[in-house]
């Protein structure tokens, strides 16, 4: 899936991939496509919840070895 800007939020634990993402985002024009990949576990439903609190859209989830590959697009303002 292409994307417009990745954010690599291994390795941190829970706030800090949230908090990252919602940075990252502020740094994208609205529709284009934010990529975290992330190994939190607990990221998944963060991110889920994350995205229907705020109204972006979680375009893909993947899991890949204890890595998961979120593609986010920036809400329309």
């Amino acid at each position: 899936m292409d994307f417009d800007k990745e954010l690599d939020a291994r390795g941190l634990n829970c706030p800090l991939p949230i908090l990252r993402c919602k940075k990252a985002l502020a740094e994208v024009e609205n529709g284009q496509v934010l990529k975290v990949m992330a190994t939190d576990p607990g990221s998944v439903k963060d991110f889920q919840a994350f995205c229907k609190q705020t109204g972006h859209e979680l375009l893909l989830l993947e899991e890949m070895e204890k890595e998961f590959i979120f593609h986010i697009k920036k809400r329309a303002a």
